[in-house]
């Protein structure tokens, strides 16, 4: 069995610095979440001290208070990139379950998700459009789904259809589907699972095997 092209030695250290962002991020949401267990207000200085990192690093990740205590109450537990693909034989595969997956967990937390992007937006607002940067989960995981397609894809076309996976799921996918589309269920993840296999098709090329619509 071939193995996977080490990918460059550029993304690999953009992917160790996102890893690194995302270790010292959940590193102050879990001394939030400890605040919220003691009974204690939230707040950036404390999440900080009791994660054991800097206030002015903690500051580059949360400027508002009310946006961690937010996300830090969602309390979801997301599974690792492995669990999630653990049924997936393909590529194709691999990314509609992360699609989905990112998707279904937005729909079964509707209104702690709800409440979360209603404080990311007050923060917006109250900062002229400067704020801290949302947690990107689903970033490295379709990263990861897509490993094997970097040899066939560019570098601009790989980072064009992780941008567009990333769009097309979560919490915004959510709301626009429920709020304005008015689908729920099944209807709606069709509309994700959908998207996903119309832009592996783009990027791609049709899936082999697929019958011409």
């Amino acid at each position: 069995m071939s193995s996977v092209p080490s990918p460059p030695a550029a993304v690999a250290g953009s992917t160790g610095r996102r890893s690194q962002k995302s270790r010292t991020r959940e590193a102050i949401m879990a001394g939030a979440r400890e605040l919220i267990a003691r009974g204690e207000p939230v707040t950036v200085n404390a999440a900080a001290e009791v994660a054991g990192i800097s206030r002015a690093t903690a500051y580059r990740y949360f400027s508002d208070p009310a946006v961690l205590a937010a996300e830090a109450g969602l309390a979801v537990q997301i599974k690792p990139y492995e669990a999630i693909v653990a049924d997936a034989r393909t590529l194709r595969e691999k990314v509609r379950a992360v699609s989905l997956y990112i998707f279904d967990l937005s729909v079964q937390h509707e209104p702690e998700f709800r409440r979360f992007l209603a404080r990311n937006l007050d923060a917006w607002l109250a900062e002229n459009g400067r704020r801290s940067l949302r947690g990107a989960r689903r970033v490295p995981m379709f990263e990861a789904a897509l490993e094997e397609a970097r040899p066939a894809l560019s570098a601009g076309d790989h980072r064009d259809l992780v941008n567009a996976l990333t769009l097309a799921t979560g919490a915004e996918a959510m709301l626009a589907l429920h709020d304005i589309a008015r689908v729920k269920g099944e209807d709606a993840r069709r509309a994700v699972r959908v998207i996903a296999d119309s832009l592996l098709d783009r990027y791609l090329g049709p899936e082999p095997g697929a019958r011409a619509p």
